[in-house]
C-alpha cells in the first residue's frame, strides 16, 4: 500500500503524539499549528500529572452544588461566570446530564481504562526513545483535611480499585513519610490516598523532545501556520487554507483542543467541546528549599502540584468563562495560600511564573476519536484536564483506526455520536 500523506491540525502533545504514531505506520505527516513552537497552548503549563489513579469525571452530582455556589462564591473550584454564549448553556446541560451517579460511574470507568492503557504507552515511548521531560515516577498523593473527606474518598474510590489501580489509604504520620515536605502541615492533614502507579512530568518538554524524534522520522512541522479554513465537499476534505497557503493530504486530523469547533462547524459538526479555562502558577526552587518530590492533590481545596526539576507548580481552578486566556496576580491568590500552608519552604514565592489556559471539556470527560461522516477526516480532541494523561493512547487508537485496525480497548463513548 501506498505511503498516505497525512496532515494534522494542532501541535500540542496530542497533536505530536498522533503525529508519531502515523510516521510510524509509514506516514508522510505534516503537523500544522499557529504557534511558533509546539505545546504553547494547554500543554504549556499544565498540572504534569500522569494521573490513572485520579480519573474520576468531572460530571458528578457534586459539581452541581459547585457550580451554583460559584455564582457568589468565587473561592469554589469550578467556576462559572455568567455570559450571554448559547455554546456554554448548552454545554452544561449535556454536563447537567451526566451529573448522575450511574453515568459518572460509567464515565469514571470510561476514561481509566483509557488513561492506563495511554500511560503503559508513554512508558513505552519514554524508554525506546530515551525522552528527557523531568519524570518523577514514585507515585502520587491526594490529600485530605478532614476524616469525613476522606471516608467519602474511601468509598468513590472503588470504581478505581475496580478497574485495577492500586489505592493505599494513609493516615497523617503515613503521608509524611511519603513525602517529608508535608511535615509543617501535619496538623492539617487527616490522610490520603496514596496511588503508586501515577507519575508526574512537564507535558511542554515532553512535546518538544517528541517533535524532535518526529522530525527525525520525516514529520514536517509547519508553524506559525493559521488555519484559515478546511475545504470539503460533502463526503471528504479537499484542502487546509492557512496564511502560508494550501496544504493537501489524502487524510487530515483534527487535534486542535479547545478551538476544534471552530474549524468543525463550517463543515457541520457540532462538537461537545468547551474551553474550561485553569490556571498555574510556577515557581524556582533548588537545594535551598524544601520543595516535594511526589506529586499530588489538595482535594479539599482542588490545588493540585508537581515538581519539574528545579521547578515547583501549582495548578487549580475550573472556570467557565469562554476563550478568555487574561488573568492577574489575585487569581492566584487562593491557590499561593494552599502552596504556602503546605510548602511553607517549597520554593521561591517571590518570583512567581503566572499563566492560563483552556482544557477542551467534553460533558462526559471522555475525548472524541476516530472517524467523521468525512471520509477522509478524523477527530482526537475533548481531552479536557487529562490530556497529558491521554494523549499516547488517544494517539494510538486514531493512527490505528486509521490504518483500519480495532482499537485494543474499548472506546465506546469515545466516538462522534
Amino acid at each position: 500500500m501506498a505511503s498516505k500523506d497525512t496532515v494534522v491540525l494542532g501541535a500540542g502533545v496530542v497533536g505530536v503524539a498522533t503525529a508519531w504514531y502515523l510516521a510510524e505506520q509509514g506516514r508522510r505527516v505534516t503537523v500544522i499549528d499557529r504557534r511558533a513552537l509546539p505545546a504553547m497552548e494547554t500543554s504549556f503549563a499544565n498540572a504534569g500529572m500522569v494521573a490513572p489513579g485520579h480519573s474520576y469525571t468531572w460530571a458528578s452530582p457534586q459539581a452541581l452544588g459547585i457550580l451554583w455556589r460559584s455564582l457568589r462564591d468565587d473561592s469554589q473550584a469550578l467556576r462559572l461566570k455568567i455570559r450571554f454564549d448559547p455554546d456554554m448553556w448548552a454545554w452544561l446541560w449535556k454536563f447537567m446530564l451526566n451529573c448522575t451517579i450511574d453515568r459518572t460511574q460509567l464515565n469514571t470507568a470510561r476514561k481509566l481504562s483509557l488513561c492506563l492503557y495511554s500511560q503503559d504507552l508513554l512508558q513505552r515511548l519514554t524508554t525506546t526513545q530515551k525522552l528527557q521531560y523531568d519524570r518523577i515516577s514514585c507515585g502520587a498523593l491526594y490529600l485530605y483535611r478532614d476524616e469525613i473527606s476522606l471516608a467519602r474518598a474511601r468509598e468513590k474510590m472503588r470504581i478505581l480499585t475496580n478497574g485495577g489501580v492500586r489505592l493505599d489509604i494513609l493516615n497523617a504520620d503515613e503521608v509524611l513519610k511519603y513525602e517529608p515536605a508535608l511535615t509543617s502541615a501535619r496538623k492539617q492533614i487527616a490522610g490520603a490516598i496514596y496511588c503508586p502507579g501515577d507519575e508526574s512530568g512537564d507535558a511542554r518538554m515532553f512535546t518538544l523532545a517528541l517533535m524532535e524524534r518526529c522530525r527525525e522520522s520525516g514529520v514536517n512541522f509547519m508553524m506559525d501556520a493559521q488555519v484559515q479554513s478546511i475545504e470539503a465537499n460533502a463526503n471528504k476534505v479537499i484542502a487546509v487554507h492557512t496564511n502560508l497557503g494550501v496544504v493537501t493530504g489524502d487524510d487530515y486530523v483534527l487535534a486542535l483542543g479547545s478551538y476544534s469547533p471552530h474549524m468543525a462547524r463550517p463543515l457541520g459538526y457540532r462538537l461537545p467541546v468547551y474551553p474550561v479555562k485553569g490556571y498555574s502558577i510556577t515557581f524556582p526552587t533548588d537545594q535551598s528549599y524544601q520543595p516535594p518530590t511526589i506529586a499530588g492533590v489538595d482535594e479539599n481545596n482542588l490545588v493540585a502540584w508537581a515538581r519539574f526539576g528545579n521547578r515547583l507548580r501549582f495548578t487549580a481552578t475550573a472556570e467557565f468563562s469562554g476563550y478568555d486566556t487574561d488573568h492577574k496576580p489575585s487569581d492566584f491568590a487562593p491557590m499561593l495560600r494552599v502552596a504556602k500552608l503546605l510548602f511553607p519552604d517549597g520554593a521561591d514565592y517571590e518570583h512567581p511564573e503566572y499563566w492560563a489556559g483552556l482544557r477542551p471539556m467534553t460533558p462526559e470527560g471522555t475525548p472524541i476519536l476516530g472517524k467523521s461522516r468525512h471520509k477522509n477526516l478524523y477527530f482526537n480532541t475533548g481531552h479536557g484536564h487529562m490530556g497529558w494523561t491521554m494523549a499516547c493512547g488517544t494517539a494510538k487508537i486514531v493512527a490505528d483506526i486509521m490504518n483500519g485496525c480495532e482499537p485494543p480497548i474499548n472506546i465506546t463513548g469515545m466516538t462522534l455520536r
